[in-house]
């Protein structure tokens, strides 16, 4: 598992211009994130998803988020998440920990 802390710096710098993770917060370009682990992917309420990502019928867990974050396009090809992802293993598992969190 990752650190917390970390992972919500992490956040802050590489995720929060398109993301919200607050409670109720409002979309952005990419969908709120607060409770995203254990959904299915695609089916956070009131945002607008790609078809691609809709039926990708995934569960977001560490080791899904985990291949999603290291390479977004290639894991769901026509997301229009255009992000080139998190290259360090640690970076992704600190942001993982952090997501974990918002419950």
């Amino acid at each position: 598992m990752g650190d917390v802390a970390r992972g919500k710096n992490l956040f802050i710098r590489m995720c929060q211009m398109c993301h919200t993770s607050d409670p109720n917060g409002k979309h952005r370009v990419g969908p709120n994130l607060y409770g995203v682990v254990g959904k299915t992917c695609g089916s956070n309420p009131g945002f607008n998803y790609t078809e691609s990502m809709k039926t990708k019928g995934i569960v977001w867990n560490e080791t899904t988020l985990n291949t999603y974050l290291e390479f977004p396009m290639q894991f769901i090809p026509g997301t229009r998440m255009i992000f080139n992802g998190v290259r360090r293993e640690q970076d992704r598992k600190d942001i993982i920990a952090y997501l974990a969190t918002l419950k």
